[in-house]
Formats: C-alpha cells, structure tokens, sequence
C-alpha cells in the first residue's frame, strides 16, 4: 500500500483567491411583533428560541435510537441547512429509523421509497390516470411529494429513475403531464445506498452525487449501544406504532432555517473556503505529485456552496451566531467524501477519499 503520510516537499500554502475586506459582522435586529424574517443577524431571543428547539428535536430522536450521534447531526445539518443527504452503511443500522423518528419529531410527512431495478420515474413523481367516471385524466402525485422521502437503496434503481430525482432535489417541483407541482417545505431527500452489493445496482452518476449536500458513512453501534437496542426493543420503545410524545411543528423548522441563514460567515472563512475547494482542483503543488495523482476529479463550485450552508446549520447547532475554522474542518468529510472523485489507482492501492481529504485541509492554512 501506498505511504500517503510521506512527506513531500510542496509550499506552505495555496495561492488563495484574493482576500476580500474583513467586515464588522452585521447588527442584530428585532423580530418584529408580526413574527415576520428578519434581515440581520439572529437576536438573542431567536437564538434562544433555536436552542430550545433542537432540544426538543435532540431528545425525541435520543428516545427512540441509540447512538448514532453523528448521523443526528449529519440529518439535522441537512434539514437546518434544506439540502439532501446520502447515507452509506450495511443493511440494518437503523437509517430508515433515524428518517423516520426526524419526521416524526417534527410532525412531517414521511414516505419511504423502496428503490429496485423496474422502479419507474413516475413511480416517485406521479402520474396522470384516466378516470373512466368523469372521461378526464386526474394528476396522482407519487410519494416523492412529502416534506421527507426516503430512497431506499437508491443505487437499485436505474439511471433513468434516478434522474427523475434530479429535477425534485435541485428544483424542488416536479412535472407530470406537462404541469408544474411544487414540492412542501421543507423537502428532504434522505438517500441509502448499500457497499456491499454489487449485483442488480447501478452506480450514481456524478452529477446525481453532487446534488446530496453531505454524505455520510453510518457504523456499526457499540457493544453496549447493541445491549441498549436490545433492551429498547424488550420495552417497546423501538414499536413501530409508537410514536414521540414531543415534538415541534414545520413553522419551527422554518425559524430554525430561517435563522441558520443569517449566521455570519466572516469573509476569512469564506476565503478558507474557496482555497480548500482549489487546492482539490489543482492538489499537485500542496500535496505533492504521488498523493495528487491518485485525484481524478476535484471538487465542484457546489461544495464551497455546500460548506457555507452546512457550516451555518452546524453553528446554529452549536449554539453560535457565527461560523468558525473548525466547523468548517469538522464538515471535511460530509461534504468531499462525494466530492473529490478517485481514481482506480487510488481504489486498488487502498487509498480512501477521506486520508486524502485530510492532507488537502492539512495543505491549507487556517484563518
């Protein structure tokens, strides 16, 4: 196996866009008494109500699963910050749990899609269907219509299903004979897809993975998590018909975006962005030529889009009205792992996207 922790000589850091002028961050304003958006920074009452939420949010979601704390976090990000999210791990670790108690707890609609090979498109959109009653056709919107869908298996479906995806993650809206639905808010695709099996899928595109704002690799639980499962299920907990006594409402999810939205991003940090995604465009003078080569594609301009959004749910999360270096480093993986595309030399020598990852924030000094 290749020594990727070799050292090579390269500069100490990348030639950084130009460094926009550092501004104050924006004044707080007040929430009107109408409880209309407002346009500055989150006040202090807005914070704590966020707070306040997701603590309700955190501990319904506790009472049904057991661990998995960095997949909480990795579902809430994406709600906060209204992207999508892939989800890659062995069958039964509760993914389709984790989206459902989400939903659950914040009183959304829930549909899951089995994904498999003669799935149609308009088996997740909708179609039209003639009714013999009336002698007119009736738009039947499929299940992809709910505030979060979950796509099982995703890979097990053809290219041409999963293309119907495209136009309802990037656009929001469907279209089925010709006429536009919009989808509810907030919408949240939260897509399985399984490593293990190979036979009956069929790979993403780039441009499909592209559209998940973060991927996230699910493990296996603890030994004591395990022992925990079992005694969850013993006491009913884990029943399918039960169901979260607290919860919070879709305007909550609302407030909760619409604050994330206005978490100051310092222009250091954007710049720390930007560099990050050039380093992975251009990785052979910062990480030397032997690690560069094993980088087939960098990433997209939708990765600095993703860092900034998901930095901002992570703050928001954190308790904070600004973002920090560290939330972007924390993000590294969910948001490149996808994005940064090996190549084939890479996958035989047992190179993984995250060690390369790694030494590319290892390249770019931090604000």
């Amino acid at each position: 196996m290749h020594d990727l922790n070799a050292a090579s000589p390269h500069p100490a850091a990348p030639p950084p866009p130009p460094a926009p002028a550092r501004t104050p961050a924006p004044a707080a304003t007040s929430t009107p008494a109408n409880g209309a958006p407002t346009n500055g920074a989150p006040t202090d009452a807005e914070m704590a109500r966020a707070t306040e939420i997701l603590r309700i949010i955190s501990t319904s979601y506790s009472a049904k699963m057991v661990g998995q704390e960095r997949l909480r976090t990795s579902l809430l990000v994406s709600l906060i910050a209204g992207g999508h999210i892939l989800l890659e791990s062995v069958p039964g670790l509760a993914k389709t749990t984790a989206a459902s108690t989400l939903a659950d707890t914040v009183k959304a609609q829930f549909k899951r899609i089995q994904c498999t090979p003669d799935l149609l498109p308009s088996d997740i959109t909708g179609n039209q269907i003639y009714d013999a009653a009336t002698g007119s056709f009736r738009t039947v919107l499929g299940p992809v219509h709910a505030n979060f869908v979950l796509l099982d298996e995703i890979n097990r479906s053809s290219a041409k299903t999963q293309s119907a995806m495209l136009e309802a993650m990037q656009e929001h809206q469907t279209t089925i004979g010709g006429e536009i639905h919009h989808l509810p808010k907030p919408f949240l695709v939260i897509a399985t897809q399984n490593p293990i099996e190979q036979e009956g899928t069929y790979e993403l595109p780039e441009a499909q993975m592209d559209r998940f704002l973060l991927k996230e690799i699910v493990e296996y639980p603890s030994p004591a998590e395990e022992l925990e499962v079992l005694s969850r299920i013993d006491s009913g907990v884990l029943d399918p018909d039960r169901h979260v006594t607290s919860a919070v409402s879709l305007d909550d999810v609302h407030l909760l975006q619409d604050v994330a939205s206005r978490i100051y991003v310092d222009p250091a940090i954007r710049n720390y962005i930007v560099s990050i995604a050039y380093v992975t465009r251009n990785p052979a003078p910062y990480i030397g030529e032997e690690r560069a080569r094993f980088i087939k594609y960098g990433a997209s301009p939708r990765a600095s889009i993703a860092f900034l959004q998901a930095s901002r749910a992570l703050a928001l999360l954190k308790g904070r009205s600004h973002v920090l270096p560290e939330d972007i480093r924390e993000l590294r993986h969910l948001v490149l792992r996808h994005r940064v595309l090996l190549t084939f030399e890479a996958d035989a020598e047992g190179v993984r996207s995250e060690e390369i990852i790694d030494q590319i924030f290892a390249s770019v000094p931090t604000p």
